[in-house]
């Protein structure tokens, strides 16, 4: 049987992650290459504000190359679709064939929708494979799997400054408070991820200074360390 070729939108965070994880366990899809929006101003991955070197020390531990479409800090829809516009062309070009994108989403179905509508235009069709499942599980299930991450970034509207820079673990999972999705869904967290199924050597990153940006989120600096 053959097997789609699926370009994986990569965050460098706990969903992107398992993602890659659970497609590399079916038999009718085979991903070829990660795709990763990065802020140029800040030389950074967008919304999880992770290290560029961090996020091709990921990249290299998941064993598949890396496309980066580059924003502006001020970026506007134009922008994005500008960018995302090229990087497709590019993938394109390297894989003859490839048309399908997959995302990490769980929930959120306005953004799958808006997805889907913006891949649908350009001929490519969308797989999610986390969607819809239960977070708490979900969440449960990543840890129990062996993926470890830590909390980059963190919203202080929807929850508090301490939370970032712990260990996405148990113990976290149970100190969220009640109106705090598990998986951080809502944009209360995001995350780094240094470990798991799908590396095959785990990341040693040393923890930097928690800084506040944009007078509401919570950002902790990661780095390598020469052990990685």
């Amino acid at each position: 049987m053959s097997r789609t070729p699926v370009l994986l939108a990569w965050s460098g965070g706990k969903d992107a992650a398992w993602t890659l994880h659970l497609l590399r366990q079916r038999d009718d899809v085979d991903v070829v290459g990660l795709l990763t929006t990065v802020t140029r101003e800040y030389d950074r991955v967008s919304m999880q504000g992770i290290r560029r070197s961090v996020l091709h020390a990921q990249a290299r531990a998941t064993g598949l190359p890396l496309l980066e479409a580059m924003i502006p800090a001020q970026c506007s829809n134009t922008d994005y679709e500008h960018a995302m516009a090229d990087a497709i062309a590019r993938a394109r070009d390297r894989w003859p064939g490839l048309r399908t994108m997959a995302f990490g989403d769980l929930f959120l179905e306005d953004i799958r929708a808006w997805r889907v509508a913006n891949l649908a235009r350009v001929g490519w069709d969308v797989v999610t494979p986390l969607f819809g499942r239960d977070t708490a599980s979900l969440a449960r299930e990543m840890i129990d799997g062996g993926l470890r991450a830590q909390l980059c970034c963190v919203d202080t509207q929807q929850l508090d400054a301490g939370f970032a820079g712990r260990d996405f673990d148990p113990a976290l999972l149970g100190e969220l408070p009640a109106h705090v999705d598990a998986c951080g869904e809502n944009g209360e967290f995001h995350t780094c991820v240094s470990a798991g199924p799908m590396f095959d050597a785990p990341l040693i990153l040393a923890q930097g200074d928690t800084e506040p940006r944009d007078g509401r989120f919570a950002f902790t600096d990661y780095g390598l360390t020469s052990a990685t």
